[in-house]
């Protein structure tokens, strides 16, 4: 009997000790980030869900947004990802559980940040973020007030971005606005001319009318422009096609809720290629990413996911990916490259890229011209 109590103690005792190590760290956390010549005052705020630990980032002297995260804290090692900026930071909290000293990495670049707790005196406001804009009433059929269409610059890359009531995009095809605008793949327009996928376009447009369009409304504005601008015509068909379908993976997915405006626009832009971060994006926003840039076919939502995440997808592209733009080039075989697309989804995001054929819209091209002058 004295045995089994005599065990009993050294479990409660090592019970009391485990939880001596294991601090509580919910509340605020504030450190400054050396980055590009700047100081950047730093807060994270750690709230409990569940058994779980949820961050906010906020990088005060860039923007008042808090950046939607996860913790975890095991034997002092201390782990948070911000899968919406492809961001992450591992530290080591102190016994005392006041500081948290290690290393802040977005982009693969490694920035050391210590983390303290503040006091209410030492605590950092965070801004009060600008009232959201006023959106554009749901009933509204806007169209572009002004529009600039130039030939693309010599810059790298290619973007479509929305600045508030500009719609703006770089080196962009007359093939990127329409499969933009009609949330198609390259695969599924047919008939048109060679520059309809090799001429660039620069494009700034603002709306008429008065607050902040949504989603829908800026596509049918963007239809409305290539219609007057490039004097574009065509009619619709129905085609089977092979095409890539996302679904749920066994285990189901692995996907951070985002914390933004459920009814604010996505953001997923590149970092490089093989390096997405998206905030605020459904599955289907994902799709279209994917199918526009990336892949060599349509690609179609098939989770029944609803809602919108926050995540980043790093994976290593082959030469058939990103239009071939790596054909050619070797192959990465460091031990620490990422895996390819296919396992990336599967492993990061707990879905699954499945090759199968459906009946898909196709646009068939009837009249196109080049762009008119401004």
């Amino acid at each position: 009997m004295k045995k089994t109590l005599s065990i009993l103690a050294l479990v409660v005792c090592a019970a009391t000790a485990v939880t001596a190590q294991t601090p509580d760290v919910t509340g605020a956390w504030q450190g400054t980030l050396q980055a590009g010549g700047r100081e950047l005052r730093t807060i994270v705020k750690v709230t409990k869900d569940g058994a779980a630990l949820k961050t906010a980032l906020y990088s005060i002297d860039q923007s008042p947004q808090g950046i939607g995260g996860t913790m975890t804290v095991q034997g002092g090692l201390v782990k948070i990802q911000i899968p919406g900026v492809g961001a992450s930071f591992e530290g080591k909290l102190d016994p005392e559980g006041t500081t948290i000293a290690g290393t802040f990495t977005q982009g693969g670049n490694p920035i050391p940040l210590i983390l303290k707790r503040p006091t209410p005196e030492t605590a950092w406001a965070i801004p009060e973020p600008p009232a959201p804009p006023k959106p554009m009433a749901a009933d509204a059929v806007p169209v572009f007030e002004v529009a600039t269409i130039k030939p693309g610059g010599d810059r790298p890359g290619k973007a479509v971005t929305i600045r508030g009531r500009h719609f703006i995009t770089i080196n962009t095809t007359l093939s990127d606005l329409v499969t933009f605008a009609y949330g198609l793949h390259p695969k599924q327009i047919t008939n048109a001319p060679a520059w309809f996928d090799s001429d660039r376009y620069d494009i700034d447009a603002q709306p008429d009318g008065q607050g902040q369009p949504n989603e829908k409304q800026w596509k049918t504005m963007l239809q409305k422009l290539i219609a007057d601008r490039f004097q574009l015509k065509f009619h619709q068909d129905k085609k089977e096609l092979t095409v890539y379908a996302i679904v749920l993976g066994k285990g189901g997915p692995k996907l951070t809720k985002s914390e933004a405006d459920p009814n604010g626009l996505p953001g997923l832009f590149f970092q490089g290629l093989g390096v997405l971060p998206a905030r605020n994006a459904t599955i289907g926003d994902l799709a279209r990413v994917l199918q526009a840039v990336v892949l060599d076919r349509p690609v179609v939502d098939q989770t029944g996911l609803a809602g919108r995440w926050d995540f980043t997808l790093r994976w290593t592209p082959d030469e058939f990916q990103f239009n071939g733009a790596l054909k050619g080039q070797p192959a990465n075989d460091k031990a620490d490259a990422a895996p390819d697309l296919f396992t990336a989804v599967q492993q990061q995001l707990g879905l699954k890229i499945e090759g199968t054929k459906a009946a898909a819209e196709v646009l068939v091209i009837d009249k196109v011209e080049k762009p008119s002058a401004n």
